[in-house]
């Protein structure tokens, strides 16, 4: 079993890392996302870009180092040194410019919270896994591939980047199925009381000609009411996320951010900073 497990890690870690590297090096507005980054206060703004796709260079070749025969000690040794790289990143991140974005996976743009670190540990740990095997991935039983499942899953949860692929859709799923108002909007706090707090807000009104719909998703965390509209600025696609006051009536403290949709780059943030939890 001990085998096996330490088999499959070169298969999970490179398909991992191949994804990594995707979206450092493929898509638009490469160079926006770089320097939401924490590389810009370690490169600075100038070589954020070149820097990103450095690392997603590095990571393409050791995931292919990783997933190709034959199997050898050194590949495993670099995946434990890029992933002890990341822990240290996310880690200086959090510590020194905790809302700057991760980069690390897809195209949303998410602060650096537990999850990433988290995530970042279990990589490392995969990675020192991966220096015990004596077999490559390639030759192990087909019932260990259950086991990357598994793993591909842990990822996948510990990646806040992609919540909107399964997290959202499983809430609204959960709202539908349950009370109107349930999962997402407190039974207390209906989300009409929400929305007139909002309607009364100085930043909703900054932002109303952008918006192209009405409420289109809402969610809670700690004190504060998250609701988002589809928004359009310029001829952009966008999204409105407004953070409201959950248990208390200030319209003054709703905050607002208007991002891409597609490569979530924050297009209009009034002065105040939007005032995000954990």
């Amino acid at each position: 079993m001990l085998g096996e497990l330490a088999a499959v890690q070169p298969l999970v870690i490179g398909l991992l890392l191949a994804w990594s590297a995707y979206g450092k090096l493929h898509g638009s507005h490469l160079a926006a996302k770089a320097r939401r980054t924490a590389l810009s206060n370690l490169v600075g703004d100038r070589y954020a870009a070149p820097a990103y796709r450095a690392v997603g260079g590095i990571e393409l070749v050791i995931a292919v180092a990783l997933l190709l025969p034959p199997l050898w000690l050194g590949e495993a040794a670099a995946a434990v040194a890029l992933a002890a790289g990341f822990v240290g990143y996310v880690v200086y991140a959090r510590v020194v410019v905790p809302e700057s974005s991760c980069g690390c996976m897809g195209s949303a743009a998410t602060p650096v919270r537990w999850r990433a670190i988290a995530r970042a540990g279990v990589l490392l740990v995969a990675a020192l896994v991966a220096l015990t095997a004596d077999t490559g991935w390639w030759s192990v039983q087909p019932w260990s591939i259950a086991l990357v499942v598994v793993e591909a899953m842990v990822f996948v949860g510990l990646s806040a980047e992609l919540d909107r692929y399964w997290l959202m859709p499983l809430r609204r799923l959960r709202v539908r199925l349950t009370h109107p108002l349930a999962g997402t909007a407190s039974y207390d706090v209906p989300l009409a009381a929400t929305q007139q707090q909002l309607l009364r807000s100085t930043a909703y009104q900054s932002v109303n000609p952008f918006l192209r719909s009405d409420i289109r998703d809402h969610w809670d965390e700690g004190d504060w009411r998250f609701v988002s509209y589809t928004a359009a600025y310029g001829e952009r696609p966008a999204t409105a996320v407004f953070a409201v006051p959950r248990l208390r009536y200030e319209p003054d403290e709703v905050r607002v951010a208007i991002v891409d949709e597609s490569s979530g780059e924050t297009l209009y943030r009034p002065a105040t900073p939007l005032a995000l939890v954990d």
